[in-house]
Parts: C-alpha cells; structure tokens; sequence
C-alpha cells in the first residue's frame, strides 16, 4: 500500500516583477498554509518523503508545512521536474520514487495537480485551491505500477474557514 499527499502550492503574488519560477507567497498563500498544515498535525501522517517544486511558491509553501508538521528536512527534496503543468513530469517522478517510501508528500502546480488527481484518484474534483490537500491511497508494492487509487480525503482552505 502507497499513500500519497498531494499539495497544490498557496496563493502567490503578481506584485512583484520577476519571472515565474520566482514568485513568492502573497498574504492569503502564508495564512491558508498555515491554517492547513496546522490542521493536519492532528491526523498523525507519517511521511516517509517529501518531494517539492523548486519555484518559490512551492518551496515556501513545502517549507510552512514541514515546519507546522515537524518533519525532519532530511526528508525533504527539491525537484526541478515538479515545475510542471500538464501533470507528465509530476506521474513520472512519482513513478521513479524509491518503493522503501510509503507515504510520499509531493508539493506542485496546477494544472498538473487537479489532473492528477482526477487521473488516479476516485472522485473528481473540480480544481484542487491553492493550499488544497489531496490524500490517494494507491494498492500497489512499487510506485512505477502506479493505477488508479481511491481518494481517502480532501483539505481545503474553504473547509477550514
């Protein structure tokens, strides 16, 4: 059995002039990361491996997590192929994950999130928010023989407002 914790990034800024992979978090990206990775310290998750984007909304949004969370940050990675939109880059590195992980947190972009999980999960949604947290349990020994999952739970902003 495979678990894996999908976070769509939180709400960047379009203030500041820089290219795309260096935005950052705007005020409600900082506040809806914080109240959700705040929430999910009470469901007890043992993370075995946390993977995120290399862009800054991402990584800023990893690292609120981890540090609301207490996971160590040895288990922590950046990942240049997780700066994806379509979802290819993000099913092929979950595919080459070592299987010794069980419980897998990957940090991304839409529109490669909401496509996930819609491809592999059980119940459709819409589009996966910023900060929205999706959980797909996956029956499979080995990540390249990723199949469809069932989706055991959803964490969204909204939920929590």
């Amino acid at each position: 059995m495979k678990n894996l914790i999908l976070v769509r990034h939180a709400k960047s800024s379009w203030e500041h002039n820089v290219i795309d992979h260096e935005r950052p978090l705007n005020k409600r990206g900082f506040k809806d990361a914080d109240l959700v990775s705040n929430n999910l310290k009470a469901r007890d998750l043992n993370i075995d491996l946390i993977l995120s984007s290399d862009a800054m909304r991402a990584k800023t949004t990893a690292n609120i997590f981890i540090s609301n969370l207490g996971v160590d940050t040895y288990t922590v990675h950046l990942n240049h192929d997780l700066y994806d939109f379509s979802g290819t880059n993000l099913t092929e590195v979950i595919k080459t994950c070592d299987n010794s992980v069980d419980t897998l947190m990957v940090f991304g972009h839409n529109h490669a999130i909401t496509s996930f999980v819609n491809t592999y999960g059980s119940s459709y949604i819409d589009n996966v928010p910023t900060s929205g947290v999706v959980v797909i349990a996956f029956d499979i020994d080995n990540w390249k023989n990723l199949d469809k999952g069932k989706t055991m739970w959803t964490l969204f902003p909204r939920d929590l407002k």
